[in-house]
Order: C-alpha cells, then structure tokens, then sequence
C-alpha cells in the first residue's frame, strides 16, 4: 500500500487492483487547509472523519463527486446529509457510516472505531467522530485518541498538534496503540519550529515503546 500525505489532515492511499492493472485508490479527510482535487483525482472513494471543514471541504468534494460518477463517500450522519444536499445528482453515493462497524471503500476493508471529536471546551458543542481502520494497515483517528479495542495497527496516523490536545497526550496515544510506524496528520497550526518540537518528542518516546515516528511533508509518499 501507499500512502501519500497531503496539508493538515488529508491522506492518499493506493494499492494494485486485483486485475494486474491499474490502482485502486481512497482518500481520507479532504478538508479545507488540503489539496482537496489533487487528492481525489482517480479516487474512487473517500471517507471523512467528521463535519469541522478543515476535515471535509463540503463545496470542493460535493463538486468533485458530481463530476465523478464513479466517486463514492463514507462519512457520519450529519456529514452525508450536508453533502447529499451539496451534491444531491451523488446522493446515491454517499453512505453514512456508523462507529464499530465494517465495509467495503474502492477495494479496501474499512473498519470504524470511535464516536465522538475530542473535547475542546465545555461550552464548544461535541460533535461525531469516527476512526477508520483500512485493511487492517493504517488508522485515521479523525480529531480525536481513540485506540482502536481488539485491533492490531500497523501504521497510525498520529494528530501532532490540535486545539483539543496537548504534547503528552498525543504521546500517550502512540504508546497506547503501539503501531509499528507512525506519521503525522493535523498539523497545519504548527509552523516548521512547532513541528520540530513535538515530533522530536513523539520520535524518542515512539523508540522506547517500538514505534519509529517519522515526520512527512504534504506531497510526500511512503510504501508501507
């Protein structure tokens, strides 16, 4: 499988299709700080965590899936309803996906994990969120710590730096789900003296407990 990571939240993933030919590519969290097009040219499915913007740009991917007919969506009830209304000529390709639950997504086995955004504040109203598990390889947390019960992660994608958290937070989620590799999302608050800080600090902690931490540009790819 490969990974490519784009700005903030957003995350490519490809792998051969069954036939010999071609790719079969999904794409995770197309939010407003990311190269919304560029990650979903040729995607045949994406999947959105939750509604905050910076993790589903609703004009962008509701334009893309009506210039897609082969486009497919996988987000929480209230995210498939705004983009069934964005996109109402797709509507009969955007699904709602629902927490400890499994499915099909462009070729690739997703499970879900999780129900709710990480808390920002009391009087800042807590919305759904879901984690994705693709083909039992690579977790997307969304906006949020949940350690997916029962599953073994090969790769997690690790939210270095957001509203709702703080450094030894973030630490604890890769030592408690002690993924073999870790890379960076939600970090389009940080500038590069921020970035360095507290990955510096999730590459030594990650070494102890066997996860090796790897920071990623927007753009770059990774072969798992």
């Amino acid at each position: 499988m490969r990974l490519t990571k784009f700005t903030h939240a957003c995350v490519r993933l490809e792998k051969p299709a069954d036939t010999g030919t071609g790719h079969r590519v999904l794409t995770i969290d197309p939010g407003n700080f990311s190269e919304v097009e560029q990650a979903l040219d040729g995607a045949e499915a994406f999947l959105v965590t939750h509604e905050h913007a910076d993790h589903i740009d609703l004009p962008r991917a509701a334009a893309v899936l009506e210039a897609s007919p082969r486009l497919e969506a996988w987000a929480p009830p209230s995210v498939a309803v705004a983009l069934k209304e964005a996109a109402p000529s797709a509507a009969d390709r955007i699904h709602t996906a629902e927490t400890d639950s499994e499915f099909d997504a462009a070729g690739f086995r997703v499970r879900t994990f999780g129900s709710q955004h990480a808390l920002i504040h009391p009087s800042v109203a807590m919305v759904a969120n879901i984690g994705y598990l693709v083909d039992g390889e690579v977790f997307h947390p969304g906006d949020s710590f949940t350690v997916p019960p029962g599953a073994e992660v090969p790769t997690l994608l690790v939210p270095i730096h957001a509203p709702w958290s703080k450094v030894g937070e973030v630490l604890d989620f890769i030592i408690a789900v002690g993924a073999r590799r870790a890379y960076p999302i939600h970090n389009a608050l940080l500038n590069d003296w921020g970035t360095g800080i507290v990955e510096k600090h999730a590459q030594r902690i990650g070494d102890l407990y066997g996860t090796r931490y790897e920071h990623l540009e927007p753009g770059q790819t990774v072969d798992l």
